[in-house]
């Protein structure tokens, strides 16, 4: 581990040295008139519009099997490897390594053109327990699947890339509807469970992911009986990257032992990613086909042979364990009672003792805020953003209309979380980033902005803030002047201005097309860079230490609170709210397409206002970003606040939903 320990080091010192689908987008074009809609019609509390998922779960022998499966294929290979299984929620529930493994991987320093950025940026070229890799892809394999789509590690590659989809012949297409979601489930989350002692509370989840999501080849999830129960992720190669070219098919060995290990465990045929698609495109599962596959091997006793398990500081103690049933108390993650959230449909993420984790609260920001967010706002929001979700089509689901799933969290100006709900089957990477979502609006529509980012000590966050004021050609920028959604602030995060448009300059808020990959987007990785070293090295055994549970060093709110504690996401699905034109929180939304993230997080703060009446909503139009127009020289570009999708609704014909608000 040595190695490991001392390119952590090495990049610790480079860091200090530092200095959508549909068209319909909300303010966009400028000149829209007044709201003229109505409330929609809340769904009666008896109502349920979502099945519940079955009760499944992985057993010792069944993990037992998905190993021996997955070691068969890697001996008859010749690739040992190390192969990491996890239940729906994320615990580690075993991790083996075969004996001659690779000990590490190296995080990738390609850049677009296909050669090495020196020195390494951001979190390029990290070296770090193989472990992590193995089981960041089977978190991924889990968490961004559900039981209407079935998404790999290959379909997370080709979703987070500078141009959708990534290929040598598609320059000047837009990034991928993802892009920035490697970034989320971080090791330094606060809203991501740890692993700890087994007892009351040790299964519950969402768990954090080592390195956030994967976009390396082999990971994939798992099923049974048609219901999602976890994910397996091999490391074997010691190259931690991404696939840059969707057009050829790859022969990627940790891929063929990935899918090997799910033979028994596969998803239903109809809702693999190949049957979903993102802007006319399809996804992809898999490169790998079952042809190819050695015979299987599904003794343990006979892969015992050939290796180890092993323990993973701070994710397993070296046995196999049973996984969660998703849903269950000791999952994390249940359906709510009638007293936490009045829809019946409703989920919530608990302690494992029967109490709300995030339970409907008043914002904590009255030092800052005249009127802050009661508790009944809250809800109100909460509610609101829950019917509208509930009405509408589904993105990334199968079959062909059906509801969309997604999550909703609601912040105060202090980043605290004031109540988080999701539907039944929504995917498990959506709670972590619907946080993220909610508190980067709320943020970077915050007066305190530019101030905080250039109080951060990491790296060169501060040296973003003079960045986006010469690009904007605005030296009051981030001041609390403009309401940023994620959206907008997407459109700044971009490796081209406007987005995919080659020869264009980057957004001030990216890094340049030159030094640009998927561990190099600028600002989003550079706030949370020294927390991802610093968990390494404790994964590594180099520290005692973990990262703490807040992620970002932006100086804390009063009370504590960090504004930033999971990180910023650069990926449409958010709105900040005000009151009377003041800021006054956030809301953010994940699990579906990003047109729909965004109507759900728009409408819902739109509609609990006027179901209110209380100056709550959506910021005046003349604050919104759509009002900056960027000089670029020989053009002007405007940025975009929300965007909402064409026939958004499975209840009425209604299009442009968001246009007039």
């Amino acid at each position: 581990m040595k190695g490991a320990i001392a390119s952590l080091a090495a990049l610790s010192l480079i860091l200090s040295g530092c200095g959508g689908g549909g068209s319909t987008s909300a303010g966009n074009s400028g000149g829209i008139g007044s709201p003229t809609v109505s409330p929609v019609t809340p769904v009666p509390e008896a109502s349920l519009n979502f099945a519940v998922p079955a009760a499944e779960s992985l057993s010792v022998a069944d993990v037992q099997k998905i190993m021996a499966q997955a070691v068969g294929e890697a001996k008859a290979r010749g690739l040992p490897s190390v192969i990491a299984v996890t239940d729906r929620v994320g615990n580690v529930l075993g991790v083996f390594r075969m004996n001659g493994a690779k000990a590490t991987l190296v995080t990738s320093r390609l850049v677009p053109d296909g050669t090495l950025n020196t020195p390494p940026i951001d979190a390029q070229g990290l070296e770090v327990p193989a472990a992590m890799g193995a089981i960041s892809k089977a978190v991924t394999g889990a968490y961004l699947s559900s039981g209407g789509n079935a998404f790999s590690t290959r379909t997370a590659s080709q979703i987070v890339q500078q141009h959708f989809p990534p290929a040598p012949t598609t320059p000047g297409l837009e990034s991928g509807p993802l892009f920035g979601v490697q970034f989320s489930q971080l090791p330094c989350s606060d809203l991501s469970a740890r692993f700890g002692p087994a007892g009351a509370g040790a299964l519950i989840g969402p768990k954090r992911s080592p390195l956030g999501l994967a976009a390396d080849a082999g990971g994939f999830p798992l099923y049974k009986n048609g219901v999602v129960v976890g994910g397996v992720g091999v490391m074997g190669d010691g190259d931690y990257a991404f696939d840059p070219n969707t057009l050829d098919v790859d022969n990627d060995a940790e891929e063929f032992i990935a899918l090997a290990a799910i033979q028994g465990f596969a998803p239903p045929v109809e809702i693999l990613a190949d049957r979903i698609t993102a802007d006319g495109t399809s996804l992809r599962f898999s490169d790998a086909q079952i042809g190819g596959l050695s015979p299987l091997q599904t003794s343990f006793a006979a892969a015992s042979v050939d290796g180890a398990l092993v323990p993973v500081i701070g994710y397993s103690a070296g046995a196999i364990i049973p996984g969660a049933a998703y849903g269950s108390e000791a999952s994390g993650i249940r359906a709510s009672t009638a007293a936490e959230f009045a829809n019946r449909d409703a989920f919530i993420l608990t302690d494992g003792a029967g109490a709300n984790r995030f339970p409907i609260r008043a914002a904590t920001d009255a030092a800052a805020v005249a009127q802050p967010l009661s508790a009944g706002e809250v809800r109100a929001l909460l509610e609101e953003a829950f019917t509208v979700m509930s009405r509408a089509r589904a993105q990334i689901r199968r079959p062909l209309d059906s509801r969309a799933q997604v999550s909703i969290s609601v912040v105060d100006t202090y980043g605290t979380a004031l109540g988080v709900v999701r539907s039944p089957d929504a995917p498990i990477f959506g709670t972590d980033v619907s946080l993220q979502k909610a508190r980067t609006a709320a943020f970077f529509s915050n007066a305190v902005a530019g101030a905080q980012l250039q109080s951060d000590p990491d790296g060169d966050v501060a040296a973003f803030v003079q960045r986006v004021r010469d690009f904007l050609k605005d030296p009051l920028a981030l001041t609390g002047l403009k309401a940023f959604t994620d959206r907008a602030n997407g459109n700044l995060s971009r490796p081209y201005f406007p987005d995919g448009e080659v020869g264009r300059p980057n957004g001030p808020f990216s890094r340049p097309i030159a030094d640009f990959n998927p561990f190099a987007t600028g600002l989003q990785v550079q706030l949370i860079a020294a927390n991802l070293i610093q968990h390494a090295q404790f994964v590594a055994g180099a520290s005692a230490t973990d990262t703490p549970q807040a992620c970002t060093n932006v100086p804390a709110a009063p009370g504590g609170q960090r504004r930033l504690a999971n990180g910023i996401q650069i990926f449409p699905g958010s709105v900040p709210i005000y009151r009377n034109g003041v800021l006054i929180g956030g809301i953010g939304v994940s699990g579906d397409g990003i047109d729909q993230d965004d109507m759900i997080s728009f409408l819902g703060a739109n509609n609990a206002g006027i179901r209110l009446g209380s100056g709550l909503g959506n910021a005046p139009k003349d604050k919104r970003a759509d009002t900056i127009l960027v000089d670029l020289g020989n053009a002007s570009v405007r940025l975009r606040y929300v965007n909402c999708p064409f026939a958004p609704f499975l209840d009425t014909a209604a299009q442009n939903v968001c246009e007039e608000l």
